[in-house]
């Protein structure tokens, strides 16, 4: 245990009281940028993608299920790799039970990968997942929103960039809209660290005095594992 501060409980609620002032502006800056993400302008999605779901081939405005907002998780898992991206499985353990929450905001949760259907149930039945997770391996749809390479691609178009061809899967989350004339509109995308809010258990670690714990790691979630292998 490193060596830290340790004062009365008067000198603790004085600082605690000073962070709270950093805190309240950080929520204020965080629902000022909600705003503006609100505000951003929407591209009308013109191509037609097809998804292998256990319902059978499905759309695009199949995924919305009857809402009018769909959120999409790009979840790492290649088509021919036999388990998920072990730091996808951390995040996707996070959403189990909240699509419903979500659907009472007229907001469908779907992850999207590229392995074929079969593997995909396969390792949700493992993980014990219930939200709904379907593959786009039979359209572009992966490649169109820069999250997988493509064969033979040395550079991958990725958070609104390029970047070197790594595992050939990464992270993100898109969200769509329906409009009243039944148009499908892309409003957002994020990627990288962008989808850090999306895991609670990452909040959760930063209320601790230890936080994140990665400091002394080769790289950034070295320690994660799937969560039946710890």
């Amino acid at each position: 245990m490193t060596m830290h501060p340790v004062v009365s409980h008067e000198a603790w609620l004085a600082a605690s009281r000073e962070f709270l002032a950093r805190e309240k502006e950080f929520t204020r800056l965080r629902d000022e940028l909600s705003r503006q993400r609100r505000e951003l302008p929407w591209e009308r999605v013109e191509k037609d993608y097809s998804f292998d779901t256990a319902e059978g081939p499905a759309g695009l405005a199949d995924l919305f299920g009857g809402h009018g907002q769909l959120l999409v998780y790009h979840l790492m898992f290649g088509p021919d790799w036999t388990e998920a991206c072990k730091s996808c499985s951390f995040w996707a353990d996070n959403f189990n039970g909240i699509d419903v929450h979500l659907a009472h905001r007229d907001t469908a949760l779907v992850a999207v990968s590229r392995a074929p259907l079969t593997t995909l149930e396969a390792y949700r039945k493992r993980m014990g997942w219930t939200f709904r997770w379907v593959s786009s391996g039979g359209s572009d749809f992966n490649f169109d929103y820069g999250v997988s390479s493509r064969p033979g691609e040395s550079e991958m178009p990725y958070n609104f960039g390029t970047m070197t061809v790594g595992p050939g899967e990464m992270p993100g989350f898109t969200a769509f809209r329906r409009g009243e004339d039944g148009a499908i509109y892309r409003t957002y995308s994020t990627y990288a660290r962008g989808v850090d809010m999306l895991n609670g258990a990452y909040h959760l670690l930063d209320l601790t005095s230890k936080g994140r714990d990665e400091d002394g790691l080769s790289f950034t979630m070295e320690w994660v594992r799937r969560r039946d292998q710890y």
